[in-house]
This record gives structure tokens, sequence and C-alpha cells, in this order.
């Protein structure tokens, strides 16, 4: 988990260890750019316009003592943005795919959502699966257990928020910020043994843009939660 102020908003002046994009995709008004806005700004607007084209927004945060970047990218969800979407995709470290737990017709378009972002990315991206509105528990219409199955099944990490009460979002970027950090550190020790006992070049310090190497899921059942 993040530590050493892994809550915080980071200090503008600070180096930075890490840089990680990472891009919301999913159907339009399942509250994409809500969740953004609060984890980025920690805000919330009842009156969220429809996201036009692309828009990014950033954070800074310390995880396991070093600094990371999170450049979390939002696109729009309608169709005709379609073109645009697929550009994005290069560079990502880490996706985060909505739906809104109202509409099963959001969930249902999931799998199209995966295609198109499999096909797009990096191979071995991180991607966690996000039910949002976990508020709306009274018009829920995709039962959790749905969710959680076509997640483990696709090997992705799995989280109910609500972007409205703040509920998991944070939980949601940390879990893959984490794991692409530790990824990184991991290929990093790799890269440094196999320089032996040569010059071994450290990437402490350079602000770098990684493409995560093999991406491992824990089958931790803490990554499968909601709150009731």
């Amino acid at each position: 988990m993040a530590s050493g102020g892994g809550g915080g908003y980071g200090d503008a002046n600070q180096k930075i260890d890490y840089v990680f994009k990472v891009v919301l995709i999913g159907d339009s008004a399942v509250g994409k750019s809500q969740i953004l806005a609060r984890f980025a700004r920690n805000e919330f607007s009842l009156d969220s316009k429809a996201t036009i084209g692309v828009e990014f927004q950033t954070r800074t945060l310390v995880i396991q003592h070093k600094s990371v970047k999170a450049q979390i990218w939002d696109t729009a969800g309608q169709e005709r943005y379609r073109a645009v979407t697929s550009a994005y995709y290069r560079g990502a470290v880490g996706a985060m795919l909505v739906y809104d737990i109202t509409k099963r017709q959001t969930f249902d378009h999931i799998p199209r959502w995966l295609e198109e972002l499999r096909s797009h990315a990096d191979k071995n991206i991180v991607i966690i699966l996000i039910g949002n509105k976990s508020d709306l528990e009274n018009q829920r219409a995709v039962p959790t257990e749905d969710a959680k199955e076509f997640a483990e099944k696709e090997g992705l990490f799995f989280l109910e928020t609500s972007a409205l009460e703040a509920t998991n979002v944070e939980t949601a970027f940390l879990t893959v910020l984490t794991e692409i950090f530790n990824i990184v550190n991991k290929k990093n020790l790799v890269a440094d043994e196999n320089q032996g006992s040569g010059n071994p070049t450290s990437l402490s310090g350079k602000k770098i843009i990684i493409p995560g190497p093999a991406q491992e899921i824990p089958a931790k059942s803490s990554m499968c939660c909601r709150l009731a």
C-alpha cells in the first residue's frame, strides 16, 4: 500500500521518480469523470457534463517512499468519440474499466471495452473493473457476484465504488498504482542483477514512463469487496 503520505496530493516541487499513465474507460454517464475528480481533487459535482474527447489530470503520491505521478486519462464513452480513444491507450500501464451498478447495459458492454483495451494497449497493462454508484444499492441492476466472477475469469482486480460518497475510490487507484509500482520494481531488480558486477544503471530520480512487464493478479479476496 502507499506509505509516507500516500493519501496526500503531493508537493509541486518534489522530485518525481515515476510517471504512470492510467486510462478510465466505459460507457457514457457511468461516472468516470466523477471518479477522476474525486481522486485528483477530492471533488464531486452534481452538475457534471459529458466529457468531450479526452481529458486528463494528475496527482502525485508516495508509494513505498518513492514519488509517483499518476497521469489519469478520462475518455468520452459516446460512440462518436471512439476514434479519439484508440490513440490514447498508447503508453498506458493501468486501466480502470467502469460500469454503473444501476444500469445492466453498462456492465454488458464491459467485454467490448476490454477487447478494445487489449487490442490497443500494452498486453501487460494492469486492469481493475469498477462498479460505480454503490451508494444507489436500492437501484442495483448488477449483482456483485456477476462482476466478481467476470473479473476473476479475465484476471482483473475488482472493486465497487461511490464517487459521491468517496467510497473505495482511493483504494481502487492505489490498487492499480501499487501493482504497477511493484511490477516496475521487480523489473528493475532483475535488470540490476543482470548487470552483474558491471556498472548497474540506477533508475532512481529519473522521470520515466514504463510499459508494464508481466501482470500478476494476486488472488486476494480483499481486492473483491463492497460496502453494504
